[in-house]
């Protein structure tokens, strides 16, 4: 066999072992992503079900512009 092709074999061979590892990253990778997304998704989920306080029904102060710390 000639040394070109058996180093042309083996290249080809390292190259899909390293792309067949790439995408089993890349899924572990696109997972984690999907579990952060869910969790911040509830965290902005809960935090918007807590009672923001109506503004002021009467007088000069409060009646204009709502804001909260």
């Amino acid at each position: 066999m000639d040394v070109g092709i058996s180093s042309s074999v083996s290249a080809s061979l390292y190259m899909n072992q390293a792309q067949t590892a790439e995408q089993a990253q890349m899924q572990v990778f696109k997972e984690a992503l999907d579990t952060q997304a869910e969790q911040v998704t509830e965290v902005l989920a809960s935090a918007n079900t807590g009672a923001q306080p109506d503004l002021a029904k009467e007088g000069s102060v409060g009646t204009q512009v709502n804001t909260y710390a």
